[in-house]
């Protein structure tokens, strides 16, 4: 397909994406859907389902073919969080992480070495953590304590990193410590770091109010060596790794609230016409009718600012403003469809039973992981207002 954008490259897909959403959707269905409430309620995502995720090529959706990925485009991965994300946003954003910050930092940034030893393990068996984050430096991302000195031939880290996905289940960490700390953000530098580096261990794994499947852990670092072969990109310019990633992070979490969205969208419009009430169904009442085309709306409305952010940056095109937009955006669409959802199964949606309680909980946290909603807004006025 063309690198087009405007209205038709928004609401059409070419054939080839069209498969590829196809087959994740049937995949998600079928071999996701069966393990969501188990995986919810043990905390804990299925090994056997990882390892599936691998088979189908979810983990390495832009690792080029030379390194053992599948060569796909940016829009691919949004396509595949969107349709993972319906079924369980839990496992959304696994995929999520693994390719829009992991495999992003890597193609953009890695040295030829580093490819070749990392994407071909992240292709295939290696799930890849991006930790920033830490108890100082949430939306002030750059307020960062953990340090890293020069000794001889290696770095040694010590810190604490906070709030970190994929932290469990991960065994490349991309981990941002500073320098020199008098020069600021320009201090800033980003690590290689394996999971069994010596003096790095995982901390206390957080208990989540939604995407519990998900591990959000502690990561501490206590004189852990990393060689310095280690860096990813220059020392000092870590800052410009995370802010890059991170506008591009934005779009793939709006793709998993856009299919949080949808995916509870399906599940009210299901019971809406098969729930029965004073002798008709639901969906026969116009005031349910109305509330079901509202969400829909909406839910297009998401669709087409995150497939157009997408398409931006695949294009090579400035998207800052646009991935702010889609990731403020969907965020306050998943949350207000997962509620009225829960609303449309009556006191069924408020039970574990049915899964639109679930997705109501998954869809806080939209607001707030990588760039809150005030951030977002922030960068929204920026750019559209001019600096003050």
């Amino acid at each position: 397909m063309s690198q087009q954008v405007g209205p038709m490259a928004l609401t059409q897909l070419g054939e080839d994406e069209q498969l590829f959403r196809d087959t994740i959707r049937r995949f998600a269905v079928e071999q996701i859907g069966p393990l969501v409430r188990g995986m919810d309620e043990s905390q804990q995502m299925d090994a056997g389902l990882i390892r599936k995720l691998f088979e189908l090529g979810l983990m390495g959706i832009e690792i080029p073919e030379e390194y053992g990925g599948a060569g796909g485009t940016f829009f691919n991965a949004i396509l595949a969080v969107e349709e993972v994300s319906a079924v369980d946003p839990s496992v959304g954003v696994m995929v999520d992480v693994q390719n829009t910050l992991c495999i992003n930092a890597l193609v953009r940034w890695a040295n030829e070495d580093q490819k070749k030893k990392y994407l071909t393990r992240l292709a295939t068996d290696t799930i890849g953590s991006y930790a920033l984050s830490e108890a100082s430096s949430g939306s002030d991302a750059f307020a960062l304590q953990a340090r890293a000195v020069k000794r001889g031939d290696d770095y040694v880290l010590n810190g604490q990193k906070l709030w970190i996905t994929n932290a469990k289940e991960a065994g490349l960490f991309i981990v941002f410590a500073t320098i020199d700390p008098t020069a600021g953000y320009k201090g800033i530098t980003a690590f290689l770091v394996e999971k069994d580096a010596p003096g790095f261990t995982l901390g206390k794994k957080e208990d989540k109010l939604g995407i519990r499947a998900s591990s959000t852990c502690e990561l501490i670092f206590s004189d852990c060596v990393v060689p310095a072969a280690q860096v990813l990109g220059e020392p000092g310019k870590g800052y410009k790794i995370a802010i890059e990633t991170l506008n591009e992070g934005r779009i793939g979490i709006g793709s998993q609230m856009l299919g949080l969205a949808a995916g509870a969208w399906g599940h009210a419009a299901k019971w809406a016409k098969e729930r029965k009430q004073f002798g008709k169904t639901l969906v026969e009442f116009q005031a349910m009718q109305f509330q079901l085309a509202e969400m829909a709306t909406e839910i297009e409305a998401a669709r087409l600012m995150v497939y157009n952010a997408a398409r931006l940056k695949d294009a090579g095109l400035d998207f800052l403003k646009e991935a702010a937009m889609c990731k403020y955006f969907t965020s306050q669409v998943a949350e207000r469809v997962a509620s009225l959802a829960v609303e449309v199964y009556g006191g069924s949606g408020f039970v574990k039973d049915y899964p639109v309680e679930k997705l109501y909980r998954d869809a806080k946290i939209g607001k707030i992981y990588e760039g809150t909603s005030f951030m977002q807004l922030a960068t929204i006025a920026k750019l559209t207002l001019g600096k003050s």
